[in-house]
């Protein structure tokens, strides 16, 4: 089948980890592991975020004083770069020698006009304790929001509307290429008052890039690989309870953080209705066994309401 695999900014670098090239290359070594279980008589698409990654950019292109910070979808051109590459890299170690993984450059539409410009809610670079957070935001202007325990700096997060390079992936996948693109949601693009596409300061939502991307492709599965199992009723509490599987209209009845897992329940919810089809969210460590039915929470227009685990301990991730 075909199937697009979405791994998340937080699961290839962990809460807290210095983001460093080889903390980077070590959890994607763990990521593709997981992925070549998967890809022997599927056609697959791989889509990773760049939350920590493009802040990291940001924040050593400011300590050039030389010349002006470059703008954001500069900085996310370059990540989708270094990831891809480093994921591509490394799939094909643990694949066979004659498998053909091409990494693309993805530009995404996005409205000038988006409300979310006067919202910012995507998270990038490094978490900060609350004293450091406001402290860097009086000092850069910066837009600071919790993100669990910790802050981060916060930017706008535009809906995607069209995705530039479809049908080269589209091409990519019918010669038997894995296609990895539309990294951290694709290069934020948008056409100016002459008609020409220009880049636009601001960050899209890997996950609802992920799910769009899935739709035009026709993926018959969308996966949302994360640092969680499920997702959760009253998450971090003694309440919590893991979601097994879930009707959309259901699962969007809950209120869930727009910087973290309110994105990933909006696409899986998006996909499923749109196509008829699954849409599941777990953790990136477990994939191969989520997509065999053994773990994430598994949206889907066949279902009915919410299914719970019996038993949902404390997550401690």
């Amino acid at each position: 089948m075909r199937l697009l695999i979405a791994l998340g900014g937080n699961a290839l670098l962990k809460r807290g980890e210095p983001l460093s090239a080889q903390n980077q290359r070590q959890n994607i070594k763990t990521a593709v592991e997981q992925i070549s279980k998967v890809t022997e008589g599927n056609e697959l698409v791989i889509a990773h975020g760049n939350g920590p990654q493009v802040g990291l950019l940001a924040l050593q292109g400011a300590a050039y004083t030389e010349v002006d910070t470059y703008p954001l979808d500069v900085l996310g051109a370059e990540t989708e770069g270094m990831i891809g590459y480093i994921i591509e890299q490394e799939l094909g170690n643990v694949l066979p020698r004659d498998s053909s993984i091409a990494t693309l450059l993805t530009q995404v539409e996005v409205d000038r006009k988006d409300p979310a410009f006067n919202n910012p809610t995507k998270p990038i670079g490094p978490v900060y304790s609350k004293k450091e957070a406001e402290k860097l935001s009086a000092q850069k202007g910066w837009v600071v929001k919790a993100d669990g325990q910790y802050f981060r700096r916060v930017v706008a997060s535009p809906k995607p509307k069209k995705i530039f390079e479809l049908k080269p992936i589209q091409w990519l996948l019918e010669k038997g290429a894995i296609v990895i693109c539309a990294g951290g949601g694709g290069i934020p693009t948008a056409f100016d008052e002459d008609g020409c596409l220009q880049g636009v300061e601001a960050v899209i939502d890997k996950d609802l890039c992920a799910s769009l991307l899935a739709r035009s492709l026709e993926c018959e599965l969308l996966v949302i690989a994360t640092d969680v199992a499920y997702v959760y009723t009253d998450f971090g509490t003694d309440k919590q309870r893991s979601i097994l599987q879930a009707h959309p209209d259901a699962l969007s009845e809950f209120d869930l953080p727009a910087g973290s897992m309110g994105p990933k329940v909006a696409a899986a919810c998006e996909f499923a209705r749109a196509t008829g089809n699954t849409a599941i969210i777990g953790s990136l460590t477990n994939i191969g066994q989520t997509l065999e039915g053994g773990g994430g929470t598994r949206v889907s227009m066949e279902y009915e309401g919410l299914t719970y685990a019996a038993v949902s301990p404390k997550n401690t991730e």
